[in-house]
């Protein structure tokens, strides 16, 4: 019988961990070699994890490059195209938290598989489907899957490593996978648009199938979650229903003024029922969320930082496929050739990155990748009607290099130092904001550049609307550069919060 951790799961198998021995005598493993070290049926497990992130990569790159043959094919209005796109949003950024703490309480095998086979399910329905309301339908439920799924995906890594070289290393490769899968869903959805639309949910469920058949046999089994008092049902109610509000109020933004009661309404009603959220788990016996986590300021940081780089990057992402395919008049395909160095990130982030973290630590690596981005968005924000690919390829590149810094980084940060009972939650607080910060990020830029170009159709308006809505993801990372500065400077707090320490100033 394995012994037990204070959550009450019998300990998993130990991947690769480190012992005291080994600390004392400094023969511990670097961070290249640990994981190289790593015995096969461990590293297949970490290779089926990385592919449900990969899965949930392509599967949101290739719609978004399919949506123009899907509305002309199904005759949809721009409403509900831009609703095939956002029910998804809505589903993944409503439901993550709860998904997370659901990982910890009921089970992280159980709800992984389970999780992962209604992915697989919905994403096939969806190829089937003849009118809009069933695509938003099947795009809602395969949103809410992932936000179960994923956070369960990354709590299998942190709680199969033990904190340190093995365990940033594996999270890394599961972030470099993540930006890999969206890069190749742009090409792969524009090669598979060409022979039809069907084909961009049908493909997801061929790979699904793959995982979930090799997960059934590598992910390890657990022991039974040991657990005070019942599910807190309460507080799961009020959290969905926060979190879908407020995703509501969020990617309504890209309308702009119109509907801005609306707008404020869902945003004003997600905040209150945060509030009635927090008043609920105070008074639970069970809480869902253990607010005294909430405390730790490094994962906050984190999870801040997070949100502002990824919604940055999507936002930015969004206005450069606007700029090729609107202004310039370049194919779907083209464009995602085009932005396929963006990729970089993929190798860059289990090779370059797990170097840099244990040369300078965590903290000034993501303060490095903030840097690079604010850097490569500047770069674009003079761009011209015609200008070359070789004028746009030092941004594109930087832009990939700065996600290889800073995401790996961040979701260390943001689960350093959190209980193994807690490592679900801490992925679903993290994906919660990385999801919201998504539907900011492309909503912001969407309202930006349509009240910038107000009713003219003219390339010189639309350049302008452009380099407006460009200015969004600038602030974005200018503020998540200097939060994370300010972690920086916040001398020996990981030490009074009991966290340890990683070399050169790793936290955030």
């Amino acid at each position: 019988m394995l012994p037990e951790d204070r959550s009450g799961y019998k300990k998993e198998l130990a991947i690769g961990r480190v012992t005291n021995h080994e600390l004392v005598s400094g023969v511990a493993m670097s961070s290249a070699s640990a994981v190289a070290a790593l015995p096969a049926r461990a590293w297949a497990l970490l290779l089926v994890l990385c592919g449900t992130i990969f899965l949930e990569g392509i599967d949101v790159a290739m719609l978004a490059v399919a949506v123009p043959s899907i509305r002309s094919d199904l005759g949809l209005s721009t409403g509900t195209a831009a609703w095939v796109i956002s029910a998804y949003v809505l589903g993944y950024a409503g439901f993550t938290l709860l998904g997370g703490r659901a990982a910890d309480l009921l089970g992280r095998r159980r709800m992984f598989l389970g999780w992962l086979t209604v992915f697989l399910v919905f994403s096939g329905l969806g190829g089937f489907a003849t009118e809009g309301w069933m695509l938003i339908v099947a795009r809602f439920v395969t949103g809410v899957s992932a936000a179960f799924m994923t956070p369960a995906a990354m709590s299998i890594i942190t709680t199969s490593y033990e904190e340190g070289p093995q365990r940033n290393r594996a999270l890394l490769v599961f972030a470099g996978t993540a930006a890999g899968g969206f890069s190749l869903g742009l090409v792969i959805g524009g090669l598979l648009t060409q022979l039809g639309w069907r084909w961009v949910f049908f493909a997801p469920v061929l790979l699904a199938a793959g995982i979930l058949v090799a997960a059934i046999r590598l992910v390890p089994a657990e022991g039974r979650p040991v657990r005070q008092g019942g599910f807190d049902l309460a507080g799961a109610a009020t959290a969905a229903g926060a979190m879908l509000l407020m995703a509501y109020g969020i990617v309504r933004l890209e309308h702009g003024l119109s509907g801005w009661a609306t707008t404020a309404g869902a945003v004003g009603g997600g905040l209150l029922m945060v509030g009635l959220f927090t008043v609920i788990e105070r008074r639970s016996s069970s809480p869902l969320v253990r607010l005294g986590l909430l405390r730790k300021a490094s994962m906050v940081r984190a999870d801040l930082g997070a949100l502002l780089f990824v919604g940055s990057f999507m936002g930015f992402q969004f206005m450069v496929t606007l700029y090729l395919q609107e202004l310039r008049g370049w194919s779907s395909l083209e464009t995602a050739l085009a932005l396929l160095i963006m990729g970089s990130d993929a190798v860059l982030a289990p090779t370059l990155t797990p170097r840099l973290v244990n040369r300078f630590g965590n903290g000034r690596v993501i303060l490095g990748g903030f840097v690079l981005a604010i850097a490569s968005y500047v770069l674009f924000l003079p761009v011209g009607p015609d200008w070359s690919y070789v004028m746009m390829l030092p941004t594109l590149a930087l832009t990939g290099t700065a996600f290889a810094l800073a995401y790996g980084p961040l979701t260390i940060a943001a689960t350093d130092g959190v209980a193994a009972g807690e490592q679900g939650l801490a992925g679903g607080l993290l994906h919660t904001s990385t999801q919201f910060g998504a539907a900011i990020g492309i909503s912001a830029v969407t309202a930006v550049y349509g009240l910038t170009r107000g009713g003219a159709t003219d390339a010189g308006s639309t350049l302008d609307a452009f380099r407006a809505a460009l200015t969004v993801p600038v602030v974005m990372v200018v503020l998540g550069a200097a939060i994370t500065l300010a972690g920086l400077r916040r001398k020996g707090e990981a030490a009074d919060e009991g966290e340890v320490l990683a070399p050169v100033g790793a936290g955030m």
